[in-house]
Formats: C-alpha cells, structure tokens, sequence
C-alpha cells in the first residue's frame, strides 16, 4: 500500500492511495479507522489488514479525492523520532577525502547515528528555507524505514518484523555551519536542524518486496537539481542493512511505533561528495528531485527569503512582517 498524509479544506488527514485517487481512511471506513498517520501505524498488522481491504474506490464518492487536488503533506507530519545513520561506505570515504580525512576504523565496527529535529519536517513540495549565514547548502540523497511495533534489544534476525514501511528521506544539510560546529567533536546538531524532508509516500514494507536481493532491495537512487541528473546510488550497496540499524539501535532502548531510521546518504548523493566544482551549492529557487524504485519522487523547492515573508495581523491590529516556517 501506498499511505499519505493530505491536506484537504485546512485538515490533515491519513490516506490510501489508489492510481490517481485518495481516499480518506478514516472517512471510508465509517469513522471506524484513526485520523492521523501515527494512529494508523500504532494499530499494527490489525490496522494494515484493515485498511487493506478498503475499497475499490470512485472519484466523487465521499472522502475520495483527486492527488491533484489535495495537498500532500510528510507521510509521517510528526514522527515519534529520527534517528539518522551513516550506513553507506561510498558515502563516508569520499565525503571524509574531502576533508582530508580516511575512514575510521571504528565505522566498521558498528552502524552509528545521530537524533535530528523530528518537529522540523518537511512534505512534498514544501519549501525549503536557508538558516541564515548558510552559504553551503545540500540535499542528502537517502531512504528510511518506519518503525511499526514496540520492541527493545531486537536480534538483526527479527529486525524486519519491526518494519512498517518505507519512504524518501532529504537529510538537508549546511555544510559549512555543520563544519564549523563539529570541530569541537560533537554534531552535527544546528548544521541539521532546521528541514528533513520526507515522502512522497509511507509504502508499506511487502510492496518492496519484487525489488527484494537477499537481504537488500534493488532500489535504484538519483538526486536531480533543476531537471539535471546528479546522483546516483542503488540501496543494495549499502554496508548495513536496516535490519543490522534497527538492532544497533533498539540495544538497550524501547523503539516505539512511528519512529525513523534514516539510512544517511547513498554514494554520490549530495553536493559534499560530488563538490561544488561539480555543481555549487544549492541557492534560492533550486529544485530538488529525489527518486527512488517503488517510493516516487520527493521534490523541494529552495526558499527566496523574501517570498518566505508574511505580512499577518498582530493582536492590535497593526499589520507586522514575520518569517514562515513551514514545519
């Protein structure tokens, strides 16, 4: 299945998509199914076999909408967290040659990762805003898994029953505010902070399946900037698996429902690994295509400050400027 979260008429709703419709899970099963996206994967392989069987749909029938005229938001708008890992070898030599530096051998020790802001996520077609000062801003080519049910110390034998789904991840990044932060030996942190984009769609994880190569998926990734082909990078390559993440970090912690794993970036899947020689940093008005076998394509647009600005209405009355945070 292929899941959503929509906006429709100023609500946020979770939604199944069939073809070039959406239905409204909780309208078409008669109240009967949760609202929002967390709730539905809360209720497990009962809520899954239960949504499965909803339809077939028609459009105009109620809840049942057109993808053109609903708005998608991040399949999850409000993970329970992210945690972001650094899992594909091509990824971690180059991007450290770039800085001078090799591999470390404790890399291949163990998968690590690092939290980021789960309360600044962004959807499809949201717009992407600079932090200020950032001269060096990049996409981050990536795939995460959705966590589906409770567990703590999860074998990677039983790592996959924990699974709910897939999607697109864009870890975005600023390099240089990222650079200048990790020097003290911690981070990245305010580098990372402020966008992770998610989408277009939650695919839950037997969809995958035909793509399946023992313990990986065939997945072929590219990352486009302005209709120009930048990236590309296939998930089978990676150096561990989700299986292998998930149990690294469920040791000696509860993962709860509706938390991500983020995979880190594919080789070749960012401007850092490529250089700015290559193509420059991200500017105002860029846009960004993520496109991975089975999962769509995640597009964002990169802000102009000044069509970020707001004219709203203060408690007085006066009309003030405030910047728009699409969160």
């Amino acid at each position: 299945m292929k899941l959503v979260s929509f906006e429709n008429k100023g609500e946020v709703r979770a939604g199944i998509v069939h073809g070039e419709l959406v239905a409204d899970i909780h309208a078409v099963s008669n109240g009967l199914l949760p609202k929002d996206m967390l709730a539905i994967i809360d209720l497990g392989e009962d809520g899954h076999k239960r949504i499965k069987g909803l339809g077939p749909f028609s459009e105009g029938e109620e809840g049942v909408h057109s993808l053109r005229d609903v708005t998608l938001k991040s399949p999850i708008p409000r993970p329970v967290s992210i945690r972001d890992f650094y899992a594909f070898e091509e990824h971690v030599k180059t991007a450290r040659k770039r800085r001078g530096l090799d591999v470390v051998p404790e890399w291949y020790d163990i998968p690590v990762f690092y939290f980021t802001n789960h309360l600044a996520v962004k959807g499809p077609g949201d717009s992407i805003e600079k932090p200020e000062g950032c001269q060096w801003l990049d996409y981050e080519l990536e795939i995460a898994c959705v966590i589906g049910k409770e567990g703590s110390n999860i074998s990677r034998d039983r790592a996959e029953d924990y699974i709910y789904g897939y999607f697109i991840l864009n870890d975005w990044s600023a390099r240089d505010i990222q650079r200048h932060e990790m020097k003290v030996g911690l981070g990245p942190a305010k580098g990372k902070d402020f966008a992770t984009s998610m989408g277009p769609y939650l695919v839950t994880k037997e969809e995958l399946e035909t793509y399946r190569k023992k313990d990986r998926f065939d997945l072929t990734m590219t990352a486009k900037v302005n209709g120009k082909l930048l990236s590309k990078g296939n998930y089978q390559d990676i150096h561990y698996t989700f299986a292998e993440m998930i149990e690294r970090a469920s040791k000696d912690v509860t993962l709860y429902p509706g938390e991500v794993i983020g995979s880190g970036t594919v080789g070749t899947g960012c401007i850092l690994e490529l250089g700015p020689e290559t193509h420059p940093w991200l500017m105002p008005g860029d846009v960004v295509e993520l496109e991975i076998s089975g999962l769509g394509v995640l597009r964002n647009t990169i802000a102009n400050r000044r069509e970020e600005e707001n004219h709203v209405l203060s408690s007085d009355g006066e009309n003030t400027s405030q910047t728009s945070h699409h969160v």
